[in-house]
């Protein structure tokens, strides 16, 4: 155990964040932007690459790699917050200020991913 404890708390919560998706797909497909095709495909391929993602982080070959793929992959995630904020039934029931507060969330996850780069 060389690696920050830190290190290992992001490594988990994207693993169990990933493992979510096969657990509760409907949840994460009801907030998914309608203009993506696909939406159950895209739910499970994005929980997937959260557990590879998660368990690389682990690996001291492929943290690197894991960083930036978690960096990519909060970004790209920002299109469903964008569009979460974009009526009621986009929102899935969660308050605006709520919505608006995972927006520079996503950007202290990518921070946060950033620092563990050597």
């Amino acid at each position: 155990m060389n690696e920050p404890l830190g290190l290992y708390i992001m490594a988990s919560i994207y693993i169990l964040a990933g493992i979510m998706h096969f657990i509760r797909p409907k949840m994460y497909m009801r907030i998914m932007p309608r203009y993506l095709p696909n939406h159950k495909f895209l739910v499970l391929l994005s929980g997937i690459v959260e557990i590879v993602l998660g368990i690389a982080l682990l690996i001291p070959e492929t943290k690197a790699f894991a960083i930036f793929g978690i960096i990519a992959m909060l970004a790209v995630f920002l299109l469903v917050h964008f569009y979460m904020l974009s009526g009621k039934k986009a929102s899935a029931g969660i308050p605006k200020w709520i919505l608006i507060l995972r927006i520079p969330l996503q950007f202290l996850l990518m921070y946060w991913a950033w620092i563990y780069l050597k």
